[in-house]
């Protein structure tokens, strides 16, 4: 039960700080906001703020910022249509945008608290690849197959990112006593593990300071920026199937048994490691609504963009009908990620 509970609390945190920015963005810019609500469906209650409601529905999952003019047209000079098409892409943007944010101010708190996985190599196995490359521990690593390295993780998660590179030769360029060298290895396959080794390992949580948590916290969500959209060029490209895809059934049961895990080793295990989930899904969420997917924000984008260099609104029938096909695809999808993660559990 507490694990439904922590994910309820974590969806809702991200969602309120997705449609929190839509709904300041618009006010900003003068546009009027009828309700902001946390959750969907019937209304379990309700104050009234000046013009805007804000409310909290029966089901605790969702949210929404309902402005005037939104789908449709309208005669209010403060509506989302009757504003300005850099307006209205500034309040789209914000959703998304706001969720990097979320994502950057939980990321100071863990790297606040743990430090940072700095690319140092830990050990060598002995005849292994990066022992025959020279690899020493102790060494940073700086570069991966011209890639830079600011974090450990980037090594690790290499080869599961990008599967063609298993058999390749990769060049390794890293740093040893203040001397910059330069080596290449071939991972190898383990038939034990059904996995590809470079034969070193690290990833040891280092701690720094303030200004270094800061510019560590930004590059933090770029890694998971970074993560999520080669995530889905492997979707994309075959390399994973729809039904390895996680949906709101298969976090809920990934944050809680994490959370049994991580509470049988200490409060502050299960606290790190939820607040590392919530960066993961929350800079999810905003890469997610960015693509240019009818419905989604990302859509939306699309579509003022257009307006942008036709230098007119495209019709908002039209346009509120690939909206409503695009909804009905992604629900359609959700469905079936929805049922192989019911799958999963069983």
């Amino acid at each position: 039960m507490i694990s439904i509970i922590i994910a309820i609390f974590i969806f809702g945190l991200i969602i309120i700080f997705h449609e929190f920015g839509h709904c300041i963005v618009a006010k900003k810019n003068g546009i009027r906001v009828e309700e902001f609500c946390i959750g969907l469906g019937p209304t379990l209650f309700g104050v009234q703020k000046g013009e805007t409601k804000y409310s909290v529905k029966l089901l605790p999952f969702g949210g929404a910022c309902i402005m005037t003019g939104e789908e449709g047209d309208s005669d209010d000079e403060r509506a989302f249509c009757n504003k300005s098409v850099w307006a209205r892409i500034a309040v789209v943007f914000a959703g998304p945008g706001f969720n990097f944010i979320l994502a950057f101010f939980l990321a100071l708190i863990l790297i606040g608290c743990i430090g940072i996985d700095k690319p140092f190599v830990a050990s060598v196995t002995e005849g292994s690849a990066a022992d025959a490359a020279g690899l020493q521990a102790g060494d940073r690593i700086v570069e991966l197959d011209g890639h830079s390295v600011r974090v450990y993780r980037e090594i690790s998660n290499y080869l599961t990112l990008n599967p063609s590179k298993v058999d390749d030769e990769l060049t390794i360029v890293y740093e040893r006593d203040g001397e910059t060298y330069t080596t290449s290895l071939t991972p190898v396959y383990d038939e034990e593990d059904g996995k590809y080794y470079m034969g070193f390992s690290g990833g040891t949580r280092t701690r720094i300071g303030p200004f270094e948590v800061i510019g560590y916290s930004l590059y933090e969500v770029k890694y998971w920026i970074n993560i999520t959209v080669d995530s889905l060029r492997l979707i994309f490209t075959g390399g994973v199937s729809v039904s390895e895809v996680s949906g709101p059934v298969g976090i809920v049961d990934t944050i809680g048994s994490t959370y049994r895990e991580s509470v049988a080793i200490s409060y502050f295990a299960a606290f790190i490691n939820m607040v590392n989930i919530s960066i993961l899904l929350t800079a999810n969420l905003g890469v997610m609504n960015l693509l240019p997917i009818p419905a989604l924000d990302g859509g939306r984008l699309v579509f003022l963009i257009i307006e942008v260099f036709r230098r007119k609104r495209m019709d908002p029938d039209k346009e509120g009908m690939v909206h409503f096909v695009g909804l009905m695809i992604l629900l359609g999808l959700m469905i079936v990620i929805m049922v192989h993660d019911v799958y999963k559990l069983f």
